[in-house]
């Protein structure tokens, strides 16, 4: 199975401190070359992988400022879908951006949605709902506008995360400081608990660190160490007696909230997004209403068992349980397991190949339409055998009934739509490969 691997340009992959898709992309990446898939990662020329590097941005542009995003993302992305029928699966890691390059390939496209930074941007994603895959991380994080094919929460290195049986006396801020993240409630906690703070992470909200976090850093009580590299990162999150993360919007997932418990410390989160998810209230941390709420479970961390933190990441949110979803994922998409490749649309079956004869069965999920466009396998004559389908193209609309057949090739139709509650079942035969079978009946019902 080959899989092109497509990773944003902000940072390097994996990155150096700050850069979570970077982070998700280079560990899934190893552990499917791991695993002996050939993985082709799309990502900056100075990133780091096991698998095969393919980069025409040199540096991520947040580490070079001379280097303007757009221009290179769009070199960045044109370069995978323009060699995309080399690869079985492109796995998106880019947002909705590629999408809009999906037609240029006949290769199935998995995004990875790794959030929805505005509404803004759910048409793209509602435009290629049926034509590509889409995978969420958390079950919260899933719009109901759009389908998809799995959730895969994310998975962390353990071997990255030192186990602390006792951790510290500070709370701990741990992320990118923005008024969403709740640094400064997180300040307030400190304050009224009488425990120390220390916070670490990149200011992606200049104007609100400078004017109410920054006031507030004394080097004593409230601390600010900047971002953190893997092995601060480790000291800091085994050593803190709790993860503060009182977040005031639907988080996707939350990494360092995994990251905090193999470590050990417990977290006291708001319950929004992904959090119930990840974090077993009266276990392994808190879901707390409120910061009146947050204050009060403070008192309540030193009676919760660190080992069932790590207990509860090694089950479910380690790298090698990711790495094994997503592998269920491609197969499906692939038809590896069932014998046939599966589509958005719905499947496509191989049902005889023998030299000189060769049948396909096309099948439409109730509802579903297919781009005939961009399905190569199809020859270009089709049999209804079962259900109600509707051709289009060229400013015309046929109904076809079982027993009706399609010649695609003259017909000029573009689409085909099941607008049943049944599937749609055709046959594609071919009596020599690489030619269609005109011995099949054209006989196209007006319905």
């Amino acid at each position: 199975m080959k899989i092109a691997m497509l990773s944003p340009i902000a940072w390097r992959t994996p990155p150096r401190h700050y850069g979570p898709w970077e982070t998700v992309v280079s560990l899934l990446t190893e552990g499917l070359v791991a695993s002996g898939l050939d993985v082709t990662l799309f990502a900056t020329g100075d990133s780091l992988t096991s698998g095969r590097l393919k980069s025409v941005c040199p540096r991520g542009y947040e580490e070079d400022r001379e280097i303007l995003p757009k221009v290179w993302e769009c070199l960045h992305i044109s370069e995978v879908f323009e060699q995309g029928d080399r690869f079985d699966i492109i796995h998106n890691h880019f947002d909705f951006l590629p999408l809009t390059y999906s037609a240029m390939t006949s290769t199935p496209v998995v995004t990875t949605i790794h959030g929805f930074s505005s509404p803004e941007i759910l048409p793209v994603y509602r435009k290629y709902n049926r034509k590509t895959f889409y995978v969420s991380i958390s079950d919260a994080d899933r719009s109901p506008d759009l389908d998809y094919i799995a959730t895969v929460h994310h998975g962390i290195d353990l071997k990255l995360f030192t186990f602390n049986p006792n951790g510290g006396e500070y709370l701990l801020f741990f992320g990118r400081i923005h008024p969403e993240k709740g640094t400064r409630e997180c300040i307030e906690v400190a304050r009224r608990t009488g425990l120390r703070l220390i916070i670490a992470g990149i200011i992606q909200d200049r104007e609100y660190f400078e004017t109410q976090v920054s006031p507030c850093i004394d080097n004593d009580r409230i601390r600010y160490v900047g971002s953190a590299g893997p092995k601060e990162r480790d000291k800091l999150l085994g050593n803190a007696f709790a993860l503060l993360h009182p977040i005031s919007f639907d988080e996707p997932f939350g990494l360092s909230v995994v990251e905090a418990m193999a470590c050990g410390t417990p977290v006291i989160a708001f319950p929004r997004g992904s959090m119930p998810e990840i974090v077993v209230h009266g276990e392994t941390g808190f879901l707390a209403a409120d910061l009146d709420e947050m204050v009060r479970l403070v008192e309540r961390v030193g009676d919760l068992d660190r080992k069932k933190c790590r207990k509860r990441v090694e089950d479910r949110f380690c790298v090698t349980r990711m790495v094994k979803d997503y592998i269920k994922v491609y197969k499906k998409i692939l038809g590896v397991s069932a014998g046939h490749r599966i589509r958005p649309w719905g499947r496509l079956e191989t049902v005889c190949e023998k030299k000189g004869h060769n049948i396909k069965r096309l099948t439409i999920s109730p509802g579903r339409c297919i781009d005939l466009c961009r399905e190569p396998d199809i020859s270009g004559y089709l049999l209804l055998t079962g259900g109600n389908a509707i051709a289009k193209g060229e400013g015309k609309k046929e109904k076809l009934e079982p027993g009706c057949s399609l010649n695609l090739l003259e017909g000029g139709w573009h689409t085909i739509k099941n607008p049943g509650k049944t599937e749609a079942v055709f046959l594609d035969v071919v009596d020599q490969p690489g030619k269609t079978n005109h011995n099949i009946k054209v006989n196209v019902s007006g319905g």
